[in-house]
């Protein structure tokens, strides 16, 4: 029976950065009020002219040198993003052409934060199927150019980065199951109008904060709880948490409902805030590179995002 590992991460943040001690020049904000309420301490904002695949591109790279593959052996392109760059072409077939995997299956996705993990669970079917052996997952955003500036109650929270993961087969289950859910309802709750229909005034993020924050912390405990029992697994197995990085509110309260010390949370959200679909692989990404997560760990993956979304995944790396 054929699994899929991760065989290489990768991420990628732009050079600049905006503090909180910035934003209190352009907004009604502090640097006490940001923390307190978000965790984020900064984030870093896209260079004129870099664009999201720019970045994908970067983390890509990079997790393709951990995994030893070269780009021309990528044969599937799953991109998670809410900021392509163009209409279309989509961002996996841009990728796509700047790697130079002529002829795989390359496509993008949009489901807000749960981006990545919707587009690894894809990959990780193909891969399981045999129709793929070298499948690149992205998950990448450029939101600050969605951002209004001016509305502090979402201007704080948002950042631009990319991450990447590299599935190649695998005799043992390395991606042992992935959950995905969706519930439109909450559409109004977080948003960016716009698009083709043209009626839509407001292209910027717009977020009901409290009742995200509440909606939020529950489902993910929901979700959590779902691939715990379908995989048979206690809570106490786990050796870390790798959630979303949109709110550490959020974060220490899911942390706390699967009774998971903060020592066993990877939480990398003060570094650069929400990056929506970028924040899972930004994450993973990150604890790997610093030897916190080594191999033969087990880990629990989660994102929400507007819509509302929402996945969850168990993971041995």
């Amino acid at each position: 029976m054929i699994h899929a590992r991760i065989a290489g991460t990768g991420s990628y943040l732009p050079q600049k950065i905006l503090t909180n001690f910035d934003l209190e020049k352009m907004v009604d904000t502090s640097d006490l009020w940001i923390r307190e309420r978000t965790g984020i301490e900064q984030r870093h904002i896209a260079a004129d002219g870099e664009t999201t695949v720019d970045m994908a591109e970067r983390a890509a790279r990079a997790a393709l040198d951990m995994a030893g593959c070269r780009p021309q052996e990528v044969d599937f392109i799953a991109f998670g993003t809410t900021t392509p760059d163009m209409v279309f072409p989509n961002c996996g077939v841009l990728l796509q052409a700047r790697l130079g995997c002529r002829g795989a299956p390359a496509f993008s996705l949009e489901t807000a934060c749960s981006g990545f993990m919707y587009a690894l669970s894809i990959a990780d079917k193909f891969v399981r199927t045999g129709e793929a052996k070298r499948a690149l997952v992205i998950g990448a955003e450029t939101l600050s150019r969605i951002v209004d500036w001016n509305d502090r109650s979402t201007a704080v929270l948002f950042g631009d980065g990319a991450g990447a993961v590299l599935l190649e087969p695998a005799d043992s289950p390395g991606i042992i199951s992935t959950h995905l859910h969706a519930d439109g309802t909450y559409r109004n709750l977080l948003y960016c109008g716009g698009g083709m229909d043209l009626s839509q005034t407001r292209r910027t993020i717009a977020m009901s904060g409290n009742e995200v924050f509440r909606v939020a912390v529950g489902t993910l405990g929901r979700a959590i709880e779902e691939t715990l029992r379908a995989n048979g697994v206690e809570r106490s197995d786990l050796n870390w948490l790798v959630p979303h990085q949109a709110n550490l509110r959020i974060i220490q309260a899911t942390a706390r409902r699967l009774d998971l010390p903060m020592e066993r949370v990877i939480t990398t959200v003060q570094e650069h805030g929400n990056t929506s679909a970028a924040s899972v692989p930004l994450a993973l990404d990150t604890a790997v590179r610093a030897g916190r997560i080594k191999r033969g760990e087990l880990l629990l993956l989660e994102a929400f995002g507007g819509g509302f979304t929402w996945a969850s995944g168990l993971v041995r790396y």
